[in-house]
Order: C-alpha cells, then sequence, then structure tokens
C-alpha cells in the first residue's frame, strides 16, 4: 500500500469529502486509504466527557466520532476503542470507569459495546479474538495503568499486540505524549489518521498553514501570562489580532488608559508593549476595544454604563467591550477571508456583558454562512461563549480541544500529530 505524499495538494476521494486541499510538509495516512475490512483497529479517541449519577451528560464529543466509527464498522473492522476518563492516578477507580461512556456510545451506534476491564491479561486476547467484523468493544480506562501517562515502551507493546492497524482520532490528547498517543502508533505497522483528526488537521491547516488572507486572530481571557507564547505566535502569522477580556486591559495599561478596578496583570505591561511593538514590525495590526461595558461588581444584570477612555473610575470595573468597539470587529471581519477565535470579548457567563462575544460570534457565523470566511475555533471557554451565543454549529470548524488547541496556536510539535507522519 502506498503512501500518497501530502507536500502537495490533493483531493481525498472518500465519502466524507473531508481532507480536502490539505497540504502538509510530511505525509499522513489516512484511515479512510486504507483497507480495513477484517482488520483489527485499535481506535484512539478521546471520551472524556463528563458524567453524573453514573450517565453522560454532555455527548458532543461522542457524537464527533460516530461517523468515523460508522463507516469503520460499514467496512467490517473490527473496532477496539482506546481511551481515558479523568484522573485516576494510575489506579483503578470505579468512579472513572468508562461503563457509562460504553453504554452511551451503544445507543448511538446502535450495536453492543461491550467494555473489557483486562488491557493487559489473557482476558484482553480473548476478547479481541472473539470479535467478529463490524463488531465494536471498549478497554477500561487506560489511565487506570500508570504506565499510559508515563509514555511506558513495553505497555505501548501490549496493546500493539492486539490490533493490526492504529486509529488516531483524538486530536485533544495529541499534545500527551501518552503510551496510546505516541508510543503505540510508532509500534504499528500501519498508523493512520481517522476521520475527526483529518477534519481537524485541516481546518487548522487552512486556518493558519496555508490561510486566504486577510487573516484575523480572536483572542480573549483574562491574562497575557497564560497566552503569551499564543500571542507571539500569531503575530508571525495573522494580518490582525483582536484582544478581549482580561488582557486587553493590560495592553490599555500600557497604553496609559486609567482601568480602574478592571482585572489586569500590571507585571505583564512591559511584556505588552514588547508584542504591540512586534507586532508592528511584522505588519500586524492589534485591535483593541475603545470604549467598554463598566460596572462596579462583577455579577449577572448588576447596574453597568458604557464608557470611553478618560472615563473609567477607580470604582469601575471593565468588564466587556462596547457596543462601537463590536460592531468595528463585526466590520473588521467582513473584510477578512479566515477568523481564527480562542477566547471570550468580556465576561460572558454574566450577562449582559457576554453582549460583545455575542454580536462579534453572530456576524463571524453569518459570514461563515455566506461562504466569504473560514472560521475556526477553539479553547473550552470559546466553545461556551459560542454557545451562549446560539451559534456554536455555524462556524466552519468547532475544535473540541482543549490543551491540544491551545498549543496548536502556540506553534508547538504536538507528538500525538508527529507520531502519524510517515
Amino acid at each position: 500500500m502506498s503512501v500518497q505524499s501530502l507536500s502537495v495538494m490533493r483531493t481525498l476521494s472518500n465519502s466524507s469529502g473531508l481532507y480536502q486541499g490539505l497540504l502538509m510538509d510530511a505525509p499522513f495516512l489516512f484511515v479512510d486509504e486504507v483497507d480495513t475490512a477484517g482488520r483489527r483497529c485499535l481506535v484512539r479517541l478521546d471520551l472524556n466527557v463528563p458524567l453524573a449519577n453514573g450517565e453522560v451528560t454532555d455527548d458532543i464529543r461522542i457524537r464527533r466520532i460516530l461517523p468515523g466509527l460508522e463507516a469503520l464498522r460499514r467496512k467490517g473492522a473490527k473496532i477496539i476503542i482506546l481511551t481515558h476518563l479523568g484522573r485516576p492516578k494510575g489506579k483503578v477507580t470505579p468512579e472513572f470507569s468508562v461503563v457509562p461512556v460504553a453504554a452511551c456510545l451503544s445507543r448511538l451506534l446502535g450495536c453492543p459495546v461491550p467494555v473489557v476491564p483486562d488491557i493487559l491479561g489473557q482476558g484482553a486476547q480473548d476478547a479481541v479474538a472473539d470479535m467478529s467484523d463490524g463488531d465494536v468493544l471498549m478497554f477500561e480506562n487506560l489511565r487506570f495503568h500508570p504506565q499510559e501517562e508515563a509514555n511506558d515502551s513495553e505497555f505501548a507493546t501490549s496493546l500493539a499486540s492486539l490490533g493490526d492497524i492504529y486509529v488516531g482520532d483524538a486530536f485533544s490528547c495529541t499534545h500527551r505524549a501518552h503510551a496510546s498517543v505516541e508510543a503505540l502508533p510508532r509500534m504499528m505497522e500501519v498508523a493512520t489518521a481517522g476521520r475527526a483528526l483529518g477534519e481537524e488537521l485541516t481546518a487548522l491547516h487552512d486556518a493558519l498553514a496555508s490561510p486566504k488572507r486577510p487573516v484575523a486572530a480572536i483572542v480573549g481571557g483574562a491574562k497575557v501570562s497564560t497566552k503569551l507564547r499564543v500571542l507571539e505566535n500569531l503575530i508571525e502569522k495573522v494580518d490582525s489580532l483582536i484582544l478581549g477580556g482580561g488582557m486587553a486591559n493590560t495592553f490599555l495599561l500600557a497604553e496609559g488608559m486609567e482601568i480602574g478596578a478592571s482585572l489586569v496583570e500590571p507585571d505583564m505591561v512591559e511584556t505588552a508593549e514588547t508584542i504591540r511593538r512586534k507586532a508592528t514590525t511584522r505588519g500586524c495590526r492589534i485591535i483593541l476595544p475603545r470604549d467598554y461595558l463598566v460596572a462596579h461588581k462583577l455579577a449577572t444584570g448588576v447596574p453597568h454604563r458604557v464608557a470611553v477612555a478618560g472615563e473609567v473610575t477607580s470604582s469601575d470595573m471593565i468588564l466587556d467591550a462596547g457596543p462601537i468597539s463590536a460592531r468595528e470587529v463585526a466590520a473588521h471581519l467582513a473584510a477578512c477571508r479566515t477568523i481564527v477565535w480562542n477566547g471570550p470579548l468580556g465576561a460572558f457567563e454574566f450577562p449582559p456583558f457576554d453582549s460583545a462575544t455575542n454580536i462579534v460570534a453572530q456576524a463571524a457565523a453569518d459570514l461563515t454562512a455566506d461562504g466569504r470566511i473560514l472560521s475556526v475555533a477553539g479553547g473550552g471557554d470559546t466553545l461556551a461563549a459560542l454557545a451562549n451565543a446560539g451559534v456554536g454549529n455555524q462556524f466552519s470548524y468547532v475544535s473540541t480541544a482543549g490543551g491540544a488547541f491551545l498549543e496548536w496556536l502556540e506553534g508547538r510539535v504536538l507528538p500525538g500529530v508527529e507520531a502519524l507522519r510517515h
């Protein structure tokens, strides 16, 4: 089987229509290119979903990987799911059992998904040997074994003995050099990227590696310090950087503006100024709010007002960008071709301080629907903010990854992605 080079533009012929125009500096092998009929497929998923009273309370991560699993079943693959749940710290912990996850997946797939508790012993070998084409089983929580997070090669070898083909389909884990993510695919004769991962890689590549310009990045959040590497990487890649949330306050303070009792990092003021200078040198425009929603405390429905520079008092807290700023950002996005979004523009959890995020999110969604922009968003707070705005499913791509998405924005190498390169 030949591995097609992705150092040139190509379109894969597959039923999902994914991976179009994917350009990489090293080739990947995608699962849709492989004959999986009758083959034992070790499918690494991230099914780390919230539970309450033994039930899955949010199944978005499960639903996202369903098309890939359904395709494998139709092709007659034997699907062996590897996943983790929570942080059991290398010990068998009943509250972190994947049994409720398997039950939810079973309902959505419409087939049994038994859980095999014995990963390393004869029980695992017997369970796999008993599988028929199209069957699905799930191994118990990988993190019950300390060897998983230690990236232990012997543990990975044991897992490798259970399968013929590795299918990496958990982008949200690719920043972790764990045994099932990094060591295992390197040991397998055939290691592939699954459908969901392929879709994610394509979206991320098209957003920053080979984007249609102009490119705008929206970065919000509380602190400059937590996203310093993100900012430093983005000013090298985008045409405009739109800042919101608490980190915008630090940049405003660096400009000499009075910000009252607002969340700020005084020790990052010099860093903010350095980032601004670098951005100017690189031709990247930094856009800050120029009017603000201010209040005397952070709570839902509290008295508030719109203020501009010079009107923020010592007792005021800047909690959101103002209406003028929101409209100007929305207008700016209309002149762009690509948008990358990470972090809200204000304290969206406390209306009305979700106003700017809602206005800009709706504008981005409308531009996406009109085919005028590619919009990619990711990060936990970002997903919640877009859902609050009612546009969570209206972007070109929304990543459910948290840490991996952030490290990608930082320009870091992701071990679980690199392990799949051929």
